[in-house]
């Protein structure tokens, strides 16, 4: 018999989750057990089993929705029977539900779960928890944004939020989807300078892949010509005389990042509620390399005439791509801060350099580079190692493969780390060694902390 699928309750203080995407579509069939759907609610980002087995014969709530807990989010049956009768129910209110529930509740007999009515001198919420009335949760769900985000900010009886403070809000605040707010933090992008396509000019996550993509330097035609000046001219500069004085060799080698996946999806909920930023794998990458590099410290010289000087402070630079060209802002000394931190400081760096409000310090120092080109699907390249120092790293995308482990086949997340390094400073082995060693701490991430 086809059902209706609830949005879950999936922690105690969850009111409403946003989905994030469907792992099934219409039609498809599921069994008891299996990821549906990704959920993102006020702590985390879950996946969502089926409850039966079956066939999903109608998603009721899209990518972006924003659903009240128990609202219906999809309806499970078997390939033939009607489900006219589900679907005259009307689908989700979403967004209006839970308010009119309050607002227009028929007599009857009392439900198994009955929501106590808010007093009108609430007493002090558990931490985490927000006191809002039905009509601000409704205005800010319209809206997309967190009642979270407006603690503290209530003028209702108690400090309780009510519709006037969440339209102040909203004046004052770029309008996002929540999964867009998440995502243009996670970017180091300003989500004022986004235009929404959404409802009401709502900005939601497709809004923003145009903006995290690097802009041309120049809208290019057939037959235009772009003036060889200013940053283009510079970089061009630096890469040829890195190429043309430092013998160049790239090693590449092939890291299962399961355990990194794993490990940032433990880390990721607690960081962005006490830290107040989305760690990247990007911040992880850079805190393990730098861990390697203690290891092998060669990576970290700089030639200066006859000599080979192993820097004393590791200064990981992180190849940005901005309109002008190209910039490796530096987290100083990174060793010395916890992930959290890194991943601010190359957040804050990332987004000064494309505003170009960035000096010069924010520049200078660097002893090692990362540059990451996964996000373009990139699997192999050869990186032009910063002038001045030894080795760069390349990071490619992260994609599920086939792999053989321990004699079976398995579908593993492997991503590619391409080296640079300068043959005046270093030989193959201790570069491959580094490798190794990076390689390890990645597919253990705890060993980034020993």
């Amino acid at each position: 018999m086809a059902t209706k699928m609830v949005m879950p309750l999936l922690g105690q203080t969850m009111e409403e989750g946003t989905i994030i995407k469907w792992f099934k579509s219409e039609g498809d069939k599921v069994k008891a057990g299996e990821p549906l759907l990704e959920v993102m609610t006020d702590k985390v980002n879950m996946e969502v089993e089926a409850p039966e087995d079956g066939v999903l014969r109608k998603i009721l709530a899209q990518p972006d929705d924003i659903i009240p807990v128990k609202d219906p989010i999809c309806i499970i049956g078997s390939a033939s029977e009607s489900i006219d009768d589900l679907l005259a129910e009307g689908a989700p209110a979403k967004e209006e539900a839970a308010p009119a529930a309050q607002e227009a509740a028929p007599v009857q007999a009392a439900p198994a779960v009955v929501e106590a009515p808010a007093a009108l001198e609430p007493a002090p919420a558990p931490m985490g928890r927000v006191f809002a009335s039905p009509a601000a949760r409704r205005v800010a769900r319209e809206h997309g944004i967190d009642i979270a985000a407006l603690a503290g900010m209530g003028t209702g009886p108690g400090g309780r939020i009510v519709e006037n403070d969440v339209m102040d809000y909203i004046a004052s605040a770029p309008k996002a989807t929540p999964l867009a707010g998440r995502m243009a933090s996670d970017m180091g992008i300003d989500i004022g300078t986004v235009t929404g396509t959404g409802i009401g000019g709502k900005v939601t996550s497709e809004d923003l892949k145009p903006a995290a993509a690097p802009a041309p330097v120049a809208a290019l035609q057939i037959g235009a010509t772009i003036p060889f000046a200013g940053m283009r001219k510079a970089v061009a500069q630096n890469v040829a005389a890195s190429a043309q004085t430092a013998p160049h060799v790239t090693l590449t080698t092939e890291v299962d990042m399961t355990g990194c996946i794993a490990f940032r999806k433990q880390i990721l909920a607690d960081v962005e509620k006490n830290c107040g930023v989305r760690i990247s794998f990007t911040d992880i990458i850079a805190r393990a390399t730098a861990r390697a590099i203690l290891d092998k410290p060669i990576l970290n010289a700089t030639l200066k005439g006859d000599s080979i000087v192993i820097n004393d402070h590791i200064n990981m630079g992180i190849a940005t791509a901005i309109e002008a060209g190209l910039v490796v802002p530096v987290v100083k000394d990174i060793l010395s801060k916890t992930i959290p931190q890194i991943s601010k400081e190359i957040k804050d760096l990332v987004a000064r350099a494309r505003a170009g409000q960035a000096g010069g310090e924010d520049f200078r120092g660097g002893t090692f580079t990362i540059t990451n080109l996964g996000a373009y699907g990139i699997e192999s390249f050869n990186p032009i190692i910063t002038p001045g120092q030894s080795a760069i790293l390349g990071v490619c995308a992260i994609k599920e493969k086939p792999v053989v482990v321990d004699g079976e086949v398995k579908v593993c997340s492997m991503m590619n780390l391409c080296l640079s390094f300068d043959h005046r400073v270093m030989d193959g082995a201790p570069a491959a060694e580094f490798l190794a060693r990076l390689k390890e701490i990645l597919q253990s991430p705890y060993l980034m902390f020993m």
